[in-house]
C-alpha cells in the first residue's frame, strides 16, 4: 500500500457516521446515538459504529489485507477505554469474530456479482481471484490476533439440507430485497437457473443468512462495502436499498457508501462507473 494507514484516517472514518461523539475526552473513545440495531445489549457500543466493519471489508475487496491488522487495532484501543480487563477480553474476541465473518461474507460479494460483466472463459480467474482476497485478509486478521480469540470449530449448521438452506435463502432474499426480490430472483434464474439457485441457496442461506455474529443490517453494510470497492453500480444500488429495508436512515446510508468510498480511493481503487447516490 503506498499511503500509510494512520491513525488519524481510521479515525476521520467514525466521524462520518452520524451519531459519532467523543466520551469524557478519553483518548477519542467512541459512543454511538445510533448504531447497528442488533439488540445485543452484551455488545460494547463502540460496536454500534459500524466503520470498522466497512473499512476491513473495503481493503479486503481491494486486495490491501494488511489494512485489515491496522483496523483491528484501532477499535482494539476504543474497546480498551470503556471495558475493564475482563469485559474488554470478550469484546474483543466478539471484534474479531465480526471482523472474520465481515471478510468471509465479502469474500462471496466481492466477485459474485462480476458473474454478470465477464465472460465464461474469465470466470475461473475471477473465483480465484475472489478467494484470495479473503484468504489474504483471514490470514492477517488471525496472525495479528492471540490463539483464544480465534474459532476451531465451523460456525455454520452443516446439519440443515441444502433445501432448508435454500428456504433460509430465500427468507434473506426477500427482507433485503423487499418489493424487488421476484425481479431480482427471476433475473439471476433467467440469466442462468444455477445461478439462481446458487444465490438463494450457497449466498444467502448459508454465507448471508448466518446472523449469529453479524447483523441483517451489518451484514448489508458487508454487501455494500464489498460492491464499492468492485465497481458494480446495479448492485450498489440494490444494496444499498436493502440497507435502509434492514432498518438504516438515510443518513446512515450515506454515511457508509462515503467510509466505503474513502477507504477505496485510499487503496486505489478507481471506478470506472459511478457509484450510485442513496435516494
Amino acid at each position: 500500500m503506498a499511503s500509510i494507514i494512520s491513525s488519524t484516517f481510521l479515525n476521520s472514518l467514525k466521524h462520518l457516521f452520524p451519531g459519532f461523539n467523543k466520551v469524557d475526552g478519553r483518548h477519542g473513545a467512541t459512543r454511538m446515538t445510533a448504531g447497528v440495531r442488533s439488540g445485543d445489549v452484551s455488545e460494547s457500543p463502540v460496536f454500534q459504529n459500524p466503520w470498522y466493519i466497512v473499512a476491513t471489508v473495503v481493503f479486503s475487496a481491494s486486495n490491501q489485507p494488511e489494512g485489515v491488522k491496522y483496523v483491528l487495532e484501532n477499535v482494539l484501543e476504543d474497546l480498551g477505554h470503556y471495558h475493564e480487563q475482563e469485559d474488554l477480553e470478550k469484546q474483543s474476541k466478539k471484534l474479531a469474530q465480526k471482523m472474520r465473518e465481515a471478510i468471509f461474507k465479502s469474500g462471496m460479494i466481492s466477485g459474485y456479482s462480476k458473474v454478470f460483466l465477464i465472460d465464461v472463459n474469465s470466470l475461473a480467474l475471477q473465483r480465484m481471484i475472489l478467494v484470495v482476497k479473503a484468504i489474504n485478509s483471514l490470514q492477517v486478521l488471525n496472525t495479528a490476533i492471540p490463539d483464544e480469540w480465534k474459532v476451531t470449530e465451523i460456525q455454520r449448521d452443516t446439519s440443515i439440507s441444502l433445501a432448508e438452506y435454500e428456504a433460509k435463502g430465500m427468507s434473506t432474499f426477500r427482507s433485503i430485497y423487499g418489493e424487488t426480490a421476484d425481479s431480482v430472483d427471476g433475473l439471476l434464474t433467467t440469466i442462468y437457473p444455477d445461478l439462481g439457485w446458487f444465490s438463494r441457496t450457497i449466498a444467502y442461506g448459508i454465507t448471508y443468512g448466518h446472523g449469529e455474529t453479524l447483523s441483517q443490517l451489518e451484514t448489508s453494510y458487508t454487501l455494500v462495502a464489498a460492491l464499492i470497492a468492485s465497481d458494480t453500480p446495479q448492485q450498489i444500488g440494490w444494496h444499498l436499498d436493502g440497507a435502509k429495508r434492514g432498518g438504516a436512515t438515510t443518513e446512515e446510508v450515506k454515511a457508509i457508501r462515503q467510509i466505503s468510498m474513502e477507504v477505496a480511493k485510499f487503496s486505489g481503487i478507481k471506478w470506472k462507473h459511478g457509484v450510485p447516490e442513496v435516494t
